[in-house]
């Protein structure tokens, strides 16, 4: 089969790659439907995350069972699925909690950017659907493999509640997301903290209600002079850099909640200015597969519809030019077709 992989930083290929096959009998083989890149698929790509050997590259998925293994019993060859980028039996003590991202048994995958893909811990990774969806669906329920879930989670984390005033930092395809589930979720005010134009215009699509395009030190007097000096109520920190982090730890008030998503690289915090500012932190990787069946529905329902932030679309083999239109911000997110 074919697949993407990286090699060193700008230098992605696609090219002949193992096939994927049952290698656990709790595996299953899905036919790619369509997949895409990723933001954090970015960190390698430029270079700011070690790659050593090359290797395969991607983490989100929907497609077709084509395989499964003998203790598969929930999947059968055929069904349109979706799942997520760390996989989870769905049975362990944290999967129970909620934290399907931290099951004991988690794999998180690094092989989607292909034409077939192994999952392990399938039957609690993968959710089917009843039927094969539409083929204009299939962007919105892609979205909801990483992006979605996770700008989800962004939200659930930072508590947002209705009536609650919300800052969403970064306006990449979790940021966007974090607008979508913030509106949701019922806040009053969402405020979009974004520079580019046409993301700007695709926040307030999704429900943003402010926008701000000042950034650091710049960024937080302006939240404070919209909310009365105090801070918001729940801030979305989906960028994963020591400047949205402190962004967000000093836009939100006393009392208030941020939801950090963005993988972090270089934050460092202060133990004792935290301690002091009362403010709440929480995040990490999103526990997606315990968000999936209520975003699944609520895509199918036509109440949301995330596959917007996909605005290039590309067949599979030319990934290395999807990597390169999103590091030139030439792309919000690039759709991949095999």
């Amino acid at each position: 089969m074919r697949g993407a992989m990286i090699y060193a930083p700008g230098d992605v290929r696609f090219e002949t790659v193992e096939d994927a096959k049952i290698l656990k009998p709790t595996d299953a083989v899905i036919r790619t439907a369509v997949t895409c890149v990723c933001g954090s698929d970015l960190w390698p790509y430029r270079g700011a995350e070690p790659i050593g050997d090359p290797h395969p590259m991607g983490h989100e998925y929907v497609g077709f069972v084509e395989e499964v293994g003998s203790e598969v019993t929930g999947l059968r060859p055929g069904q349109f699925v979706i799942g997520s980028f760390a996989t989870s039996d769905n049975t362990c003590a944290n999967c129970k909690n909620g934290f399907q991202s931290n099951c004991l048994h988690r794999e998180f995958m690094s092989t989607c950017q292909a034409e077939y893909v192994r999952i392990p811990n399938a039957q609690g990774t993968l959710v089917a659907l009843d039927e094969t969806p539409d083929e204009s669906l299939w962007p919105a329920l892609l979205a909801l493999s990483d992006v979605v879930g996770t700008g989800w989670w962004a939200a659930d984390a930072a508590e947002v509640r209705p009536g609650s005033t919300a800052v969403v930092v970064g306006d990449g395809a979790v940021g966007l997301s974090g607008v979508i589930a913030a509106k949701e979720m019922g806040a009053e005010r969402i405020i979009a903290m974004s520079r580019h134009e046409s993301r700007r215009k695709l926040a307030l699509e999704f429900g943003a209600t402010d926008l701000v395009t000042e950034r650091g030190e710049e960024g937080i007097a302006r939240i404070k002079e919209m909310t009365g000096g105090i801070g918001v109520d729940s801030v979305l920190e989906c960028v994963g850099t020591a400047q949205a982090m402190q962004q967000a730890l000093h836009s939100a008030r006393p009392g208030g909640n941020v939801g950090f998503v963005g993988v972090p690289h270089d934050v460092a915090l202060d133990g004792e200015e935290l301690f002091f500012s009362h403010v709440g932190l929480r995040g990490g990787p999103a526990p997606v597969r315990r968000y999936l069946p209520d975003l699944i529905d609520r895509v199918l329902t036509g109440r949301i519809d995330p596959g917007k932030v996909f605005d290039l679309t590309l067949p599979l083999e030319q990934v290395a030019e999807g990597y390169k239109a999103m590091d030139e911000r030439r792309a919000v997110k690039s759709l991949l077709t095999p």
